[in-house]
């Protein structure tokens, strides 16, 4: 029977590091939200242009590219590590496994 071992706790430089990582996501999650405003006003501006009233073409790359930026979205503000209450029941989902 193997025992549960209470996490270490990082140290300075991981922590560092983690939030160096943090910032830098961030940072380009900023830099492609700020894209994806930019590149669907004009697209509305062409669309606006050329064919007002017509059918509104902007809204197929500016849901195809939403779901990049949803992922993005995720990416930087999802947890990086699941927690001990969540770690703990996966584990009694795999000895409730191996048990049968």
């Amino acid at each position: 029977m193997s025992t549960v071992l209470a996490p270490t706790p990082p140290s300075e430089t991981e922590v560092r590091q983690a939030a160096i990582t943090r910032l830098r996501k961030k940072r380009g999650l900023q830099a492609h939200l700020i894209a994806y405003v930019m590149v669907n006003l004009l697209l509305n501006g062409i669309w606006l242009i050329t064919m007002p009233g017509g059918f509104y073409w902007p809204i197929i790359p500016m849901l195809g590219w939403g779901i990049g930026v949803a992922f993005n979205l995720w990416d930087v503000y999802s947890p990086e590590l699941p927690s001990e209450d969540r770690i703990q029941q996966e584990i009694q989902r795999i000895r409730h496994k191996n048990d049968h």
